[in-house]
């Protein structure tokens, strides 16, 4: 095994180990702040709601750092042990091309997704079900599952087998075509999976005629969004989770309230969640996204073509220099990478956050949107002491207590 090898095992092991120290330093955090509710949330959080908070946030913890050991096994098993065998069967069903290479990666992807199953099946059957959140059958966690699998396929086999022949077709130039492919569609899939996907897992309906959707429309009216594209979703099939968001471009986009949100919150709250989401779609947030996202495909693909070029990577492990070989090793490399470049990415996804919090505050008032944060916080038994830098790591959004702190101040 060559000293790229070695490199490579080494920083997935180091990634791995990371995220359990961070969990680790997640679990010690809230416990130690189990028995005290913050200050700032005394009147309005029972101190019995705030441990069930830290007890719902240790075990998510706890259920994580499993999954990371577990992916972590897998991620090194990769290069090491199963991609031979991978390679082996797909030649037995392929000859040398585009084919094969899918084969290779589609064997890998199965792997993949078994394993996210499991920890899917646990999350949803052990802890969400402990904690009172999950309404899912297993009848509709299984159909929902195999609806999703097939979309994969349907979605994933062509989109891999048409990089692997673009790959062969223009050795020179197809990163540049790639990732404009790429971009495009990023763009068409804001509007394809809001519009045509979520459908097919999901129930929408118009909002009904209400006090609060008058007021949603006034307020939307203001900002020249017009009536139509208010949906509620059955979310409380599935989940006793609250939110709302936008979706899509123009005369695609769907402004969505999950059902356990009406059913919850105050007419208040409901315009100050819908408002903040506005924020998002009036701040240039979405276009912000979609640039980095743009951003960081560019340098996914850079970093393929070099991967390509030299046929190192899959050298290195001893494996053959088949394309689909060299992007399995690539992406389980590009993962420690991916690990340590989340807080910056969560930074910007904050500030986001913070602004339109700022934005809704002025639209709406400061006061229902501090009280829709508090509530969500309670239902949905987000923790107020989380670990400041497990947060910076995986929280894309702030803390509730920060961002209520950052509305009052304002």
């Amino acid at each position: 095994m060559s000293l790229l090898a070695l490199l490579i095992l080494a920083a997935i092991l180091f990634s791995g180990l990371l995220d359990l120290y961070l969990r680790r330093r997640q679990i010690a955090a809230v416990t130690d702040h189990r028995d005290a509710v913050p200050a700032d949330f005394r009147d309005v959080l029972s101190l019995d709601e705030h441990r069930r908070a830290a007890d719902y946030a240790v075990a998510n913890a706890r259920l994580g750092a499993a999954r990371t050991a577990a992916e972590t096994a897998f991620a090194l098993a990769l290069p090491t042990l199963l991609l031979a065998p991978a390679f082996v069967l797909a030649s037995a069903l392929a000859p040398e091309g585009p084919a094969r290479s899918m084969l290779v990666a589609l064997a890998v992807g199965a792997l993949d997704y078994l394993l996210a199953l499991s920890f899917a099946a646990a999350r949803a059957f052990g802890v969400e079900a402990r904690f009172g959140f999950n309404r899912a059958s297993p009848r509709l966690f299984a159909l929902d599952e195999a609806k999703g699998l097939a979309l994969r396929l349907l979605a994933f086999a062509p989109l891999l087998y048409g990089f692997f022949a673009l790959q062969a077709a223009l050795p020179r130039a197809w990163p540049l075509v790639g990732w404009a492919a790429g971009v495009l569609l990023l763009c068409a899939l804001a509007i394809v999976l809001p519009t045509f996907v979520a459908p097919l897992f999901h129930r929408f309906r118009p909002l009904p005629e209400s006090a609060v959707k008058a007021r949603i429309e006034a307020l939307l009216a203001r900002r020249g969004y017009g009536r139509s594209g208010l949906f509620v979703v059955d979310a409380s099939t599935r989940s006793s989770h609250g939110n709302a968001y936008f979706a899509g471009f123009g005369k695609a986009r769907r402004i969505v309230l999950y059902d356990t949100l009406l059913a919850r919150h105050s007419d208040d709250e409901i315009v100050s969640v819908l408002a903040h989401e506005l924020g998002h779609c009036e701040l240039g947030h979405v276009r912000r996204r979609l640039l980095e996202a743009a951003l960081l495909l560019g340098a996914l693909f850079a970093a393929l073509f070099l991967a390509f070029h030299s046929d190192a990577l899959a050298a290195a492990f001893g494996l053959p220099a088949d394309p689909g070989v060299t992007l399995v090793v690539a992406l389980a490399a590009a993962g420690p990478l991916a690990r340590l470049l989340a807080p910056a990415l969560n930074f910007l996804s904050r500030r986001a956050e913070f602004e339109a919090d700022a934005f809704a505050g002025d639209m709406v008032g400061r006061a229902p949107m501090i009280a829709a944060l508090t509530r969500l916080s309670r239902d949905n038994l987000a923790t107020l002491t989380p670990d400041r830098l497990y947060a910076a790591f995986y929280y894309s959004h702030p803390p509730i207590p920060a961002r209520v702190a950052r509305l009052g101040e304002a």
